[in-house]
C-alpha cells in the first residue's frame, strides 16, 4: 500500500476524533456559537504554540513568499468553513450538512488534482465515487426530531460554503506543504485564529453579552482535540507530499466513520443501517484507490 494512502488514513482516524472531541468540548459550554469559536480558538492556540515551539527549536527558516500567503490564507478559510459548520450543525441538520460539506470537501481537490496532474487511472476514479457514497451514507443519518426547518437553504447554503471552504483548505495545505508539515500548519494557525478572533470580537459587540462558562472538563476536550486535529493535518500534510492530492483527500474525507465509531464506543450511540453499510463501502473504496 502506498505511503501516503496510510497516512490519508490515519488523517481520517486523527480527524475524526479531533471532530468528536471537539463537538463534546462545545456540547459541554453550551452548544452556541459563542461558545464554539472559544473551542476552536483554545484548540488551534494550544496546538500554534506547540507547532511554533518545535519550529524554533529545530531551526527551521519562516516560510515567505508565496509559500507564507498559502498558509496564512488557508488557515482564514478553514476557520470561516469551521465557523459555517458549526453553524450548520446548530440549526439541526446535522446529517445532512456535514454529507454536503464532507462530499465537497473531497471533491474539490479531487477534480483540481485531475486537472493538474491528470487522471489518476478508472479504477481509482471508480474509488472516488464509491468514496462519495460512503461519506454520504456515513454522514447522512437523521436529523433531530422537529429540525423541519434547519434542512432550509440557508442551512444547506452554510454547509456547502463550508465543504467548499474545506476543499480549498486541503489544496491551500498542498500548496504551502513545501515549507513542511510544522510550518505549513503554523501559518494555517496564524490564519484561523486571526479571522476566529475577529469573528468572535464581532459577536461579543453585536450581542454585549455572551454567558459560556469555560470549565475542566471543556478545557480537557479542547486539548485533546488540539492534539487529534493537528496530528491528522499534520499527516495530512505528509500525505499530500508522499503522493496526489486527490488520492489524501478523498480518503482523509472517510473521517466521519470514525467520528461514528467513537460516538458508539462512547456514547453507546448506535450506527444506523445505512452508516454500518456506508462504513462497508468505504472499505471497499479504499481497496479500490489502493489498486
Amino acid at each position: 500500500m502506498q505511503g501516503n494512502i496510510l497516512l490519508a488514513l490515519a488523517a481520517a482516524l486523527m480527524w475524526g476524533g479531533g471532530d468528536f472531541s471537539g463537538g463534546m468540548g462545545v456540547k459541554t459550554v453550551g452548544g452556541s456559537v459563542g461558545g464554539a469559536l472559544r473551542i476552536v480558538l483554545m484548540s488551534h492556540l494550544t496546538s500554534f504554540s506547540i507547532l511554533l515551539t518545535i519550529a524554533l527549536v529545530h531551526g527551521t527558516p519562516f516560510p515567505h513568499g508565496a509559500v507564507l500567503a498559502w498558509g496564512l490564507g488557508s488557515g482564514v478559510i478553514a476557520g470561516l468553513s469551521l465557523t459555517a459548520f458549526y453553524i450548520a450543525l446548530s440549526r439541526g441538520a446535522m446529517g445532512a450538512s456535514a454529507a454536503v460539506s464532507g462530499l465537497l470537501a473531497a471533491a474539490i481537490p479531487a477534480a483540481v488534482s485531475i486537472i493538474v496532474d491528470g487522471s489518476p487511472g478508472l479504477v481509482k476514479l471508480a474509488g472516488f465515487i464509491v468514496a462519495g457514497a460512503a461519506i454520504w451514507m456515513i454522514a447522512a443519518g437523521p436529523d433531530k426530531p422537529g429540525a423541519g426547518k434547519a434542512t432550509g437553504r440557508g442551512t444547506m447554503l452554510l454547509a456547502s460554503l463550508a465543504g467548499a471552504g474545506f476543499g480549498i483548505y486541503f489544496v491551500g495545505l498542498k500548496m504551502a506543504g513545501s515549507s513542511g508539515p510544522v510550518w505549513t500548519m503554523a501559518m494555517c494557525r496564524m490564519g484561523s485564529l486571526s479571522i476566529c478572533s475577529l469573528m468572535l470580537m464581532g459577536l461579543l459587540l453585536k450581542g454585549g453579552t455572551d454567558k459560556v462558562q469555560v470549565t475542566w472538563t471543556a478545557v480537557r476536550w479542547v486539548l485533546l482535540t488540539a492534539l487529534m486535529d493537528t496530528s491528522g493535518n499534520l499527516l495530512f500534510v505528509a500525505a499530500t507530499q508522499a503522493g496526489r492530492l486527490d488520492v489524501a483527500a478523498v480518503l482523509a474525507s472517510l473521517y466521519p466513520a470514525t467520528t461514528i465509531l467513537l460516538a458508539a464506543w462512547t456514547l453507546h450511540e448506535r450506527p444506523t443501517r445505512r452508516q454500518g453499510l456506508g462504513m462497508l463501502v468505504a472499505a471497499a473504496a479504499v481497496v479500490m484507490i489502493t489498486l
